[in-house]
């Protein structure tokens, strides 16, 4: 799809277009009556539904919003969590076991 992203971020995007799809499909609406719910295109919503990476974020919140999930965010970037830090810290135990892969193979 993207180069952009990681691969654990793109395969995040695609499940949440996923199990958006999957919402709308088990409440029988149609792509256009969704859209027109959200304010957005059609256009727009099949690029959520293929978890397109550049769609913008305002469009998934108001999607939470509508499905009164608005709530989930807040563990996003909350004080008690460093998610820069956790991030980091993944990076670098990636690194590490890339290494020592390396050393094995040597």
């Amino acid at each position: 799809m993207s180069s952009f992203l990681p691969p654990d971020a793109e395969d995040a995007l695609v499940a949440l277009g996923q199990r958006l799809r999957e919402r709308r499909l088990a409440r029988n609406e149609r792509q256009a009556v969704l859209a027109s719910r959200l304010r957005i295109s059609v256009p727009t919503l099949r690029a959520m539904e293929r978890g397109e990476p550049t769609t913008q974020i305002g469009y998934w919140v108001t999607v939470l919003w509508m499905m009164d999930r608005l709530g989930e965010l807040d563990p996003l970037f909350s004080s008690r969590q460093d998610l820069f830090a956790e991030a980091r810290r993944r990076h670098e135990a990636q690194g590490r076991i890339r290494r020592r892969a390396r050393r094995i193979r040597s």
